[in-house]
């Protein structure tokens, strides 16, 4: 009943930038926090930013200054910013929700994930 459709994910040189956006749809009631995680090869998949509902953020250490997450409530939708983008940035980039949907007429809360969608930053 619910989905989460990342786009934006490319390759781009190092110094360079990209957009990431993620949509949620479905039966959704409300979103509490949305993120982005990332993925590269042989490592564990780690947090890159969150924002809440209410627009609180946060940042790991190594994007911060560089990386901007935002979201509208209004489209369910969560956006990466990403600047001056490094060759340790490449990863797949995961989108993610905490968030209650409707079902049957009951209300369930659930962790959801999108699909992934590859960033590649090399020269």
């Amino acid at each position: 009943q619910v989905q989460l459709v990342e786009s934006g994910g490319g390759l781009v040189q190092p110094g360079g930038s990209l957009r990431l956006s993620c949509a949620a749809s479905g039966s959704i009631v409300s979103i509490r926090t949305m993120g982005w995680y990332r993925q590269a090869p042989g490592k564990q998949r780690e947090l890159v930013a969150a924002v809440t509902s209410g627009g609180n953020t946060n940042y790991a250490d190594s994007v911060k200054g560089r990386f901007t997450i935002s979201r509208d409530n209004a489209k369910n939708t969560v956006y990466l910013q990403m600047n001056s983008l490094k060759p340790e940035d490449t990863a797949v980039y995961y989108c993610n929700a905490d968030l209650t949907y409707i079902s049957g007429g009951y209300y369930y809360r659930d962790d959801y994930w999108g699909q992934g969608t590859q960033v590649t930053v090399s020269s």
